[in-house]
């Protein structure tokens, strides 16, 4: 996705209205000129659109005015916001389109918006495209398509500048000014310095190229020590990189160290982006796939899977408070207190479970500081387990007027956020160390463990504590 400069688009003002989100009088008189077939209306209501608004239109009109709006708008619909939309919907638009429309709006595209697209499609579908563009366009899309979803090669732009390393910096220079700017990248940050067989030498700065002699080879000025990504690389990987060292663009090479592309902050953007999304989704037990305007029974479906583990675990706390069931019977107040323990060693197992995938995902948590991390929490777990258990032991004493709730409430509360610390981040390890997702899979076995241990501790102290049998 190429970067934009551009100021907002004046049609965005009758999109948004007040910058609180879409106006629904614009989007349904959009539906309207879409339905009666009036292109001139259409051009006039989101002929100026900026993409990304562009893009949340889409998302808000009808299955069937999408594509129909494409049609409408011809040669002038950027194909751009189709980068703007969820796959869903990016789906049911593209599946409506003929392929002349497709490879028509795709000629315009960055190669990776191209390949994104191009995922999108059935193979025969792809198979089409592809042989409608023109050859150059088809061989370098195909060997985009050839590198493992999800991978630096799908994700890099293959529009660059590369040059030999006797070039000069005026030659350079001369040469963005003669080219022509459609054989241009339509944003770059950097040149690259290659020898006769493509291999990366190194890379020069535009603002190193622009303060540089005229007279200086690139070979002089070059950083040879940059940093690269492998095309077969995992995005995510590439995404770590640009984090952990501030980048804005990076070559990408293949396994013989040819440059075969770039990846450049945009690019980057949308892959952290979409793993923090995932991120949230698994932890609330949703499919990371999962948009709002997926079909209605295959959201139903997916959510079934985790709401029926969790019925299970469900279970397993109940059958603890069924063995106390006696206790529970003579003393009432310990069927009031003991969600209380139950609840608060919950949250605070929630809150290192988020810190401990969060970490994982981001590496920050390894092996190296693991056992420093887990020590750290089962403290924080202890000082927050004896403040909450005096203030919880107070309360109760006072509601029920009973003195000897204050020391069973305040041990039963210490024990299960110590628990709950030691759960948090544990689990997600323990996850994490056989190769399974600690996102999607931590939640129920964490909120099992605050569940038992909270009331296995507060009925078996409560019993010991009053003597009940």
């Amino acid at each position: 996705m190429p970067l934009d400069h551009e100021e907002t688009a004046a049609g965005a003002e009758g999109f948004r209205k007040e910058n609180t989100g879409p106006d629904p009088d614009f989007v349904f008189e959009v539906e309207a000129a879409v339905a009666l077939g009036d292109s001139v209306k259409v051009h006039e209501l989101v002929g100026d659109l900026h993409e990304a608004d562009l893009g949340a239109l889409l998302e808000l009109l009808s299955h069937e005015a999408r594509p129909r709006l494409v049609e409408l708008m011809g040669a002038d619909f950027d194909f751009t916001a189709l980068m703007e939309v969820g796959e869903a919907t990016r789906e049911d638009i593209l599946e409506e389109l003929p392929v002349e429309t497709l490879v028509e709006g795709m000629r315009e595209l960055e190669s990776d918006d191209a390949v994104a697209i191009l995922e999108t499609l059935e193979p025969a579908e792809q198979a089409e495209v592809l042989e409608a563009l023109p050859a150059q366009e088809r061989i370098v899309l195909r060997r985009s398509l050839d590198y493992p979803e999800g991978s630096a090669g799908r994700l890099m732009q293959t529009t660059l500048i590369a040059v030999p390393p006797f070039w000069t910096a005026g030659r350079v220079l001369d040469f963005f000014r003669e080219t022509d700017g459609d054989e241009l990248p339509d944003n770059f940050f950097e040149v690259f310095v290659v020898d006769p067989g493509y291999h990366l030498l190194g890379t020069v700065f535009l603002d190193a190229l622009v303060r540089a002699k005229p007279g200086a080879r690139l070979d002089e000025i070059m950083q040879a020590d940059r940093r690269r990504v492998k095309a077969t690389e995992d995005g995510s990987e590439a995404a770590r990189l640009f984090e952990r060292y501030n980048l804005v663009s990076v070559p990408v090479v293949d396994e013989s160290e040819r440059l075969v592309g770039a990846l450049t902050i945009d690019d980057i953007v949308d892959v952290i982006q979409e793993q923090a999304s995932e991120e949230i989704k698994a932890l609330g037990g949703v499919n990371p796939e999962e948009e709002l305007t997926d079909d209605f029974w295959w959201i139903a479906k997916s959510r079934f899977t985790w709401l029926f583990i969790n019925l299970l675990t469900a279970f397993i706390t109940s059958s603890v408070l069924k063995t106390f069931q006696s206790q529970l019977e003579q003393m009432v107040a310990l069927a009031v207190l003991g969600p209380i323990i139950a609840g608060q060693g919950g949250n605070s197992a929630t809150q290192t479970m988020t810190v401990a995938v969060r970490a994982l995902a981001t590496r920050e948590l390894n092996r190296a500081n693991a056992m420093k991390i887990i020590f750290r929490e089962l403290a924080i777990g202890a000082v927050n387990g004896a403040a909450f258990g005096l203030v919880t032991g107070l309360v109760a004493a006072n509601w029920f007027q009973n003195v000897g709730l204050w020391p069973v409430m305040a041990l039963a509360m210490f024990t299960n956020l110590v628990a709950g610390a030691f759960g948090g981040i544990a689990v997600p390890l323990l996850f994490n160390r056989f190769k399974f997702d600690p996102a999607v899979s931590s939640g129920p076995f964490v909120t099992t463990i605050t569940d038992v241990v909270g009331y296995g501790a507060f009925l078996t102290i409560a019993s010991m504590w009053f003597h009940l049998k």
